[in-house]
């Protein structure tokens, strides 16, 4: 018999970083995170959340294009990491060119991340993720909702919390602090 199923207690075990990257994906799909050495399961997206992503992605690298040597689109995959017992993966993420340039290994913080929700996901995303983006110094998060239509946009203040800035729907734009002129519409994100 295989080896046992990875456990999401912090009672029963911690992981570290090395630990963590041994792992198989969890079955049936989506993929695991690691915060304070606890692993939390992301399940899989739905078609919502992919045509969202892509509409995102399509968006911020028009922005990186129209602002050529300022700032880098980080997809999927690419993740946060600060301590040896933590690793968060972004749906989106906007970086500046100095961030880029000053990453060797694991990116420390970030400028812009954005987060897709749906239901399975949405708690999550909300207080546990986002409070933890905050304690990596993510200097903006946007939070997308697919059920609402809109986006949350939220930024980083003097205490080192991401407090909320805004709250958009329909056509009314978001605009990011970290990236001067970068304006996204929820209609523009979950146009059908």
């Amino acid at each position: 018999m295989g080896e046992p199923a990875p456990t999401t207690s912090p009672l029963l075990r911690r992981y570290t970083l090395d630990e963590f990257f041994a792992l198989e994906p969890p079955p049936g799909g989506g993929h695991y995170e690691l915060i304070g050495g606890v692993l939390y399961m992301v399940p899989p997206p739905d078609w919502s959340h992919s045509l969202a992503i892509s509409s995102l992605a399509a968006l911020l690298v028009a922005y990186q294009l129209a602002h050529p040597g300022t700032c880098r689109v980080i997809v999927p995959r690419a993740g946060i990491h600060k301590t040896p017992h933590t690793w968060l993966e972004p749906d989106l993420m906007l970086l500046s060119s100095e961030r880029v340039a000053r990453t060797e290994r694991y990116l420390d913080g970030a400028d812009l991340v954005i987060e897709v929700s749906g239901a399975r996901s949405a708690v999550y995303d909300r207080t546990t993720k986002a409070d933890t983006y905050a304690a990596l110094g993510v200097r903006e998060l946007w939070l997308c909702d697919l059920d609402e239509r809109s986006i949350e946009q939220r930024a980083l203040d003097d205490t080192g919390r991401l407090e909320t800035i805004g709250v958009f729907t329909g056509r009314d734009a978001c605009e990011s602090i970290a990236f001067p002129g970068l304006r996204v519409g929820p209609d523009d994100v979950f146009a059908a």
